[in-house]
């Protein structure tokens, strides 16, 4: 074949040219109308929610939401209320370990968190007696299977010192300590108001009673064996209640400012809610945060002075986010068996001494 009939059956070099962007703009088109008709095929609710989130993340990353004052002031109280409440059992238990303040071959004596029961309570998950075997396990002198005993109750708002036992027998013995007022308790308590006289013993008996109303339901009240005459001169002696327990505190103010007080409370007795019926229903002032005992009548947030409440950063319809300022300071056990006295004193919580700042009060051994 010579040269030119090789040329004579090629395409001519224009339509060669036409041929081939034909076949790209047909391959161009077929790719964006595929792409075209998947973008029809969304549904509109899948771009909203694609489009909110593209703007919800834009606004976290570039744009901080301002808080006010009140609002970082409630989201820490909350945070206090829920700290251990809901974790994992056997993060408890390690928390737990890590607050133990003393401990020997009888005794272990551990710092109790805020909102946790020492007894198991409905709808909360953790509780101190629950944890007892997870906090055994990781005690490193604890033998496999072996089970630490609650010596003595604190109250679920409480928070301090709590002395467990490593064996029974301890336990009984630590008991019967409590009993006969052989180991001594100190507590501290932020009060609102300031107790007359400023030191003194409360010793009237303690009863559980009904509160009629809206909203019935039954509270620790005073059962007293004396009352007033009418004619405001002398007493009369009431005949004690079959159900009343005897209850006996002894308290001292140690410093008050702006209408409210810090007091060192040592029980005698062990009755139940005895701090806080003594101080709200003795000495009309109740705890700080004591919700229960604050209002006799009802269930409802403590009502707070204005004052207080400027001072704590607070309003009134925020009240009931505050925790029970009640802190379990010191326990002294008596020296028995050639054994030494012991004495363990257990830090204030970080609400306790953010409320002493706030309110003014200077913090306890610092004055």
């Amino acid at each position: 074949m010579t040269f030119e009939q090789f040329l004579q059956k090629m395409r001519h070099p224009c339509e060669m040219s036409f041929m081939m962007f034909r076949r790209a703009y047909v391959t161009v088109s077929t790719s964006k109308t595929a792409n075209y008709d998947q973008k029809i095929g969304l549904k509109a609710a899948d771009i909203a929610r694609k489009l909110r989130s593209e703007k919800q993340n834009s606004t976290a990353v570039n744009k901080e939401v301002p808080v006010s004052p009140l609002q970082a002031r409630v989201k820490e109280l909350k945070q206090f209320t829920q700290q251990l409440q809901s974790v994992h059992p056997s993060v408890f238990a390690k928390a737990l370990y890590r607050s133990i303040l003393y401990q020997d071959k009888n005794i272990i004596v551990v710092n109790k968190p805020y909102g946790v029961p020492v007894y198991s309570v409905d709808g909360i998950r953790n509780s101190i007696t629950e944890c007892l075997p997870l906090l055994a396990k990781v005690t490193d002198d604890m033998q496999a299977g072996s089970h630490f005993h609650i010596c003595h109750n604190l109250e679920k708002e409480s928070t301090g010192v709590l002395i467990l036992a490593k064996t029974k027998e301890a336990a009984e013995h630590v008991q019967t300590l409590i009993r006969s007022h052989q180991i001594q308790r100190k507590y501290l308590a932020i009060t609102v108001g300031v107790p007359v006289p400023s030191e003194g013993v409360i010793d009237i008996p303690i009863k559980e009673t009904g509160i009629m109303g809206p909203q019935p339901h039954f509270k620790m009240g005073l059962s007293p064996l004396f009352r007033v005459c009418e004619d405001g001169v002398g007493v009369t002696r009431l005949r004690a209640h079959r159900q009343a327990e005897s209850a006996v505190t002894q308290y001292r103010v140690v410093d008050s400012t702006n209408g409210c007080s810090l007091v060192e409370l040592q029980p005698l007795t062990g009755v139940k809610h005895q701090l806080r019926v003594h101080m709200a229903l003795a000495l009309a002032c109740p705890i700080l945060g004591d919700h229960k005992y604050a209002n006799w009548t009802k269930l409802a947030p403590q009502k707070l002075p204005e004052g207080v409440l400027r001072l704590l950063d607070l309003v009134q319809s925020k009240t009931r986010y505050l925790p029970l300022h009640l802190h379990s300071r010191r326990i002294v056990l008596p020296a028995v068996k050639g054994h030494c006295e012991i004495t363990v004193s257990c830090p204030l919580t970080k609400y306790f001494t953010d409320a002493l700042k706030k309110l003014q009060i200077p913090l306890p051994g610092k004055k």
